[in-house]
């Protein structure tokens, strides 16, 4: 069953165009991965799908569990059971890590705090008082706030990697916490750069230039991004060429 889809969806933002119409579907209960080199519109997407402010569509349509959900808040998409873990954490001064993982629970329940803490490889008492601030490394506060994630157990959950601050054993334990959030029953749309961490998806949609290129299976669409979007000099498709 289809729990995501975008339908000719556009993007401008400061006179240029990001998204072009794009259209994806996305099926409940898997791991769909959005592959594509730097400035190909990935995280635009993510914030246009989570609602953020100034990535407004100006066309198409995004539905989420069958309803349209295109002119929705970010709040009303969050209270639907849709979150976003962003590119670059944000800090909080003053709020606990243990606070900060609860604000998006169902319930607040300590015991899945500390679970939470434990699937990222965090030690719940090292962390738990610590505040969200600049003490935290940019990793910890990744790690953090990927914890939230888990935590809020939302139906959708979009995850969009950072260029940096992740080491890889970061990134393998993030991979586990992935596998583990699909298999707690939440589809995870997945943002990244790197075709080996695209392969643990059910499905993979390769991006270029705001538009979606390739989609099938991950291990073919990751083998055609390292062999003809990693040495090309532009990164840039034309309508055209899109497959």
């Amino acid at each position: 069953m289809e729990i995501l889809r975008l339908e000719n969806i556009a993007l401008k933002l400061e006179g240029r165009q990001i998204l072009k119409d794009l259209a994806l579907s996305v099926e409940d209960d898997t791991i769909h991965s959005i592959l594509g080199s730097n400035a190909a519109g990935k995280s635009s997407l993510a914030y246009l799908i989570m609602g953020c402010s100034d990535y407004i569509a100006q066309s198409g349509s995004v539905y989420f569990m069958g309803k349209n959900i295109t002119t929705l808040s970010i709040y009303e998409r969050a209270k639907m059971g849709l979150t976003l873990a962003w590119q670059e954490p944000v800090r909080f001064e003053g709020l606990k890590v243990k606070d900060y993982i609860a604000v998006g629970m169902k319930k607040r329940d300590d015991a899945l705090i500390e679970e939470a803490l434990r699937q990222v490889l965090l030690e719940p008492k090292d962390y738990l008082n610590r505040e969200v601030d600049k003490t935290l490394s940019g990793g910890e506060r990744k790690r953090i706030e990927l914890a939230s994630v888990f935590a809020m157990e939302p139906k959708l959950a979009i995850l969009d990697e950072p260029d940096s601050g992740i080491d890889m054993l970061a990134l393998d334990n993030i991979v586990d916490m992935i596998i583990e959030l699909k298999r707690q029953g939440t589809t995870v749309l997945l943002i990244t750069h790197r075709e080996e961490v695209s392969e643990i998806a059910d499905k993979t949609s390769l991006m270029c230039a705001g538009y979606i290129v390739k989609e099938g299976k991950p291990k073919e669409v990751g083998q055609y991004f390292k062999e003809k979007c990693i040495p090309c000099p532009t990164k840039i498709f034309s309508p055209e060429e899109k497959i």
